[in-house]
């Protein structure tokens, strides 16, 4: 009985020490993709939702907007896809918010496209990359927060998608704005949508403003 008693007690501590390590390693893979990520020329450039006020951006959507402007205007990508839908009672969607400030960025409305659909990441990924399918878009760049980018880059990929990332440089997102509770959320998330995601279980992130 001793025996198995210790043994019993030697798997649940081993079990117990490989679920440290998985979720260190997920960390240290968050923070490393928002310290390093490196966009590359791609067909498309993805801006990511966030909260948005009667059609003005929260400064965390701000800083997005100003990264996916400079993007293009360095030539990264000839087109722009906005996501992002409403809140109950908004007349306007995250992605409209988005057009609508590239368009005062002097970009041309004929390489804006709006997808006003998405209240996570999940369902704001599904809902870009169809568009993107539909469009035949094969690679893009994803403008989120550093923290954001690791989960960001998985869910792109799991659709098929060639991307990278672009995390802000600017704004209470930027990494020297965050701190540690960004991480842990992010690490959190991620585990659940690789784990309990799949099996049809969607633990949403809907963002709030900022």
């Amino acid at each position: 009985m001793f025996f198995l008693f210790k043994l019993v007690g030697k798997v649940v501590s081993t079990i117990f020490t490989l679920l440290i390590l998985v979720v260190g390693y997920i960390a240290i893979q968050v923070y490393n993709t928002g310290h390093n990520a490196v966009p590359t020329k791609s067909d498309v450039i993805v801006v990511m939702g966030a909260a948005q006020n009667n059609g003005h951006p929260t400064p965390v959507l701000a800083a997005r907007i100003d990264e996916a402007n400079a993007l293009f205007k360095e030539g990264y990508a000839k087109h722009i896809l906005s996501v992002g839908s409403n809140q109950k009672g908004d007349a306007w969607t995250e992605a409209q918010t988005t057009l609508r400030e590239l368009r005062a960025h002097k970009i041309p409305s004929s390489v804006l496209d709006a997808v006003n659909l998405g209240k996570d990441t999940l369902s704001s990924t599904v809902a870009y990359t169809d568009a993107m399918k539909a469009k035949g878009y094969k690679s893009v760049i994803i403008v989120t927060d550093p923290y954001h980018c690791y989960r960001a880059l998985s869910m792109a990929k799991d659709q098929g998608i060639l991307a990278t990332c672009s995390p802000v440089k600017t704004g209470p997102a930027s990494v020297q704005n965050s701190n540690w509770h960004y991480i842990v959320r992010e690490t959190g998330a991620y585990i659940a949508y690789k784990t309990v995601g799949r099996f049809g279980i969607h633990l949403t992130d809907q963002k709030k403003a900022i």
